[in-house]
């Protein structure tokens, strides 16, 4: 049977000068494991290309494999690779239009110069929109030196998708227990923080058009909405006030992908929560296999239109392909 042709949003690459960065992951990952994807996160040609075809996925959109320049002590370095990143994917997305799209990789140590970059990446370059990899030294994206970009961000109505990386410091419930640093948890419960910080910092009441995307099925918060609105109503918040429930929030500026995550229940868990229009397909290409994403998608129990929706129907409307 012929797949459903798909637009996937989480698909890595990693350009040679920055694997100094991509190698302080390596904690995270098997000894064994760590740095075989390398030959394929430099590949933009054949091999990617037969990995897409497999899944029946007619366009990726390529991010930087984190965290990137967000690791970078210094700031005018940090800026200036990500400008170089940004013009390399640029060259390779010139090369093949049809089949590649891109996020902008951002050095958010100057929230002003994200900006400005971001600008630069969707005008100049025709991406569409950014990933940021968690915390940039400490500071999360509902820091309140964070309005220049959130601003630019809803000016420019694309999407900012939060990928996972390390906290600052590695918190002791996660001592002698090596395998639950990294993919297995604590990137989840980083990222769903990190998440969690902008709804009640009341980022999405200062700017109701930003665009939230998280990843690997929202990070488990789909399964968590009746709760977050249920606790909020208890919670020791001080003078932290909302406009809407938190629920609301997710409804109206936040899309989920399915990468790295190929289940019917989780699936089904966020059509019920956030609706079908809020979900996206991702393979998390090379660290997941497209092959099984596109076959898992093309079969899991929903309907045609949910399927179309999702695979590549919302993607259209999200990234303005």
């Amino acid at each position: 049977m012929p797949h459903i042709n798909k637009i996937a949003l989480e698909e890595h690459f990693l350009h040679p000068d920055f694997t100094d960065y991509w190698a302080t992951t390596a904690p995270n990952i098997s000894p064994a494991l760590f740095g075989k994807a390398r030959d394929a996160l430099e590949d933009f040609g054949d091999r990617r290309l037969e990995a897409m075809d497999s899944a029946g996925i007619e366009k990726s959109i390529l991010s930087l494999a984190g965290p990137g320049v967000q690791a970078e002590a210094r700031t005018e370095t940090a800026v200036r690779l990500a400008r170089e990143v940004n013009d390399h994917l640029a060259e390779q997305i010139a090369q093949r239009p049809d089949r590649y799209g891109g996020f902008a990789h951002l050095a958010m140590q100057d929230p002003a110069a994200a900006a400005d970059e971001l600008e630069r990446a969707v005008r100049d370059l025709g991406m569409q929109g950014a990933m940021v990899n968690g915390q940039t030294g400490g500071r999360y994206l509902d820091d309140d030196s964070y309005a220049p970009f959130w601003e630019r961000v809803s000016e420019l109505e694309v999407p900012v998708y939060i990928h996972p990386n390390n906290p600052p410091q590695r918190a002791d419930m996660y001592n002698g227990h090596d395998e639950l640093w990294g993919p297995v948890w604590s990137w989840t419960v980083e990222t769903a923080t990190h998440a969690l910080r902008l709804i009640f910092a009341g980022t999405f009441d200062r700017y109701p058009g930003a665009r939230l995307v998280l990843g690997h099925m929202g990070e488990t918060l789909p399964y968590l909405i009746w709760r977050l609105d249920s606790r909020w109503e208890v919670s020791n918040r001080g003078e932290m006030r909302l406009d809407l429930k938190p629920s609301d929030y997710f409804k109206r500026n936040v899309w989920v992908t399915t990468s790295g995550v190929c289940a019917d229940a989780p699936l089904h868990c966020a059509i019920e929560s956030l609706g079908a229009g809020r979900i996206l397909f991702g393979a998390d290409y090379p660290f997941e296999q497209a092959k099984e994403a596109g076959d898992w998608i093309d079969g899991a129990a929903i309907t045609d239109e949910q399927r179309d929706a999702i695979c590549r129907g919302n993607a259209l409307d999200l990234l303005k392909l």
